[in-house]
């Protein structure tokens, strides 16, 4: 099976130090399915095979076994050039992704060119009950919908996830650090009006004030904002 063959693969590829660093950042994968191969080598991988024609036996082949088939399969569906295509195969594997790295290394390039295509399809990932889905929706729309097409709507959209999930509750902090850094004033009643929950509320203004694009004045009135 094409399966076997890339699994060969990728354990030509391996780098057993860097599989025992990795394991230890992806918690819920289990150490045995992590094989440790380099980003940079799967998305080389991933270029070399996206032109193999039976790479669709490979991506229908759900669930995969180890972590690093789960990235390449990220990065393949990543270089999809048909938007159709593309966000089809998304929406195949998301139920499958099981941990952040592989949810956050998904980024089709083919998205930038569909953004109203896109913004449709995040609603529907946001009200997911699988973790990696809403995961994934946020890092798209923070992404996509923070610069030239941002509508203050979206951060509402953000707002409104109540999650125990620890993955989301971080992607939402994340989101809305970067949203103060480019979305300064739209953002900030959030944190004014305290519209997200506590943990959420005092990570997103911990990774605020680490960044670099939010000035010393308004980092010292985040600071006053944090949650006791």
């Amino acid at each position: 099976m094409f399966r076997d063959e890339i699994q060969k693969m990728l354990f030509g590829l391996q780098d057993e130090r860097y599989r025992d660093f990795q394991y230890k950042l992806i918690p819920t994968v289990p150490p045995e399915n992590v094989i440790g191969v380099r980003t940079p080598e799967l998305r080389k991988l991933a270029k070399q095979l996206g032109k193999d024609e039976r790479i669709s036996e490979f991506l229908n082949d759900l669930p995969h076994r180890y972590f690093d088939e789960n990235q390449l399969h990220a990065f393949l569906v990543s270089d999809i050039k048909d938007f159709p295509k593309g966000m089809a195969e998304v929406n195949r594997f998301l139920p499958y992704v099981d941990n952040w790295a592989t949810c956050d290394q998904m980024s089709p390039k083919v998205f930038k060119k569909h953004r109203p295509e896109l913004l449709e399809q995040i609603k529907v990932w946001l009200i997911s009950d699988h973790t990696y889905t809403v995961r994934f929706a946020l890092g798209m729309l923070m992404q996509h919908f923070l610069d030239e097409n941002f509508d203050p709507a979206y951060l509402e959209m953000a707002a409104s996830i109540r999650s125990d999930a620890y993955y989301i509750n971080m992607m939402t902090a994340w989101y809305f650090a970067t949203a103060l850094a480019k979305q300064y004033e739209a953002a900030l009643p959030y944190l004014e009006k305290e519209r997200l929950d506590k943990w959420t509320h005092n990570k997103t203004i911990q990774k605020a004030v680490e960044s670099y694009r939010i000035t010393d004045e308004q980092k010292a009135y985040l600071k006053e904002l944090r949650k006791r």
